[in-house]
C-alpha cells in the first residue's frame, strides 16, 4: 500500500513538474510577444489541427515562394520539437533560441548610459569605437553588419529605442 501511494505521489509530482515546465515558457515572454507567436503559429499550422507537421511546413514554404524544400530540411525542423509541435512546444523552441536576450528595459538602461541628454540616440562613431575596443570586441565586419540593420535618426546616430524593440521583439517593419 505504501509503495502504491509513493508511486502515485511520484506521478503527481512529475505531472506538476511538467505543468510548471510548460508554464515557465509563458513567463519568458510578454503577453504581446505571446500573441505574436500565436499568430505566427496559426500561419504555419495550415491545416488548423493545433500541431505543426511536415505538410504544414511545406505549404508555408510554398506560400513564401520556396516550392522545393528538401525533405531532410523539413524533418530536421520537426525533430527540434522532439515530438509533436503544438503551440507550447513552438513557444519553447523560440524561448530556447532567444535565450540570453535581456529584457527590453535592461537593454534600454544600458543604452541610456551613453545618452546623457536623454534624447533616445547614441552617437554612431562613439558607439562603434566602444564595440571595437571594449569587452567582447566586435570585428569591423560585425559592426558594419549591425549598423546595416540598426535604425538611425536623421543625423546618422543610433535610435536605440527602436533598436531595443528590434532586439527583443523582432524587426519593427514586420506587420
Amino acid at each position: 500500500m505504501a509503495s502504491r501511494k509513493a508511486g502515485t505521489r511520484g506521478k503527481a509530482a512529475a505531472t506538476k513538474q511538467a505543468q510548471r515546465g510548460s508554464s515557465n515558457v509563458f513567463s519568458m515572454f510578454e503577453q504581446a510577444q505571446i500573441q505574436e507567436f500565436k499568430e505566427a503559429f496559426s500561419c504555419i499550422d495550415q491545416n488548423r489541427d493545433g500541431i505543426i507537421c511536415k505538410s504544414d511546413l511545406r505549404e508555408t514554404y510554398s506560400q513564401l515562394g520556396k516550392v522545393s524544400v528538401p525533405e531532410e530540411e523539413l524533418d530536421a525542423m520537426l525533430q527540434e520539437g522532439k515530438g509533436p509541435i503544438n503551440f507550447t512546444v513552438f513557444l519553447t523552441l523560440f524561448g530556447e533560441k532567444l535565450n540570453g536576450t535581456d529584457p527590453e528595459e535592461a537593454i534600454l538602461s544600458a543604452f541610456r548610459m551613453f545618452d546623457p541628454s536623454g534624447k533616445g540616440v547614441v552617437k554612431k562613431d562613439e558607439f562603434k569605437q566602444l564595440l571595437l575596443t571594449q569587452a567582447d570586441k566586435f570585428s569591423l565586419a560585425e559592426v558594419e553588419q549591425m549598423f546595416a540593420l540598426t535604425p538611425m535618426d536623421l543625423a546618422g546616430d543610433i535610435d536605440y529605442k527602436s533598436l531595443c524593440y528590434i532586439i527583443t521583439h523582432g524587426d519593427e517593419k514586420e506587420e
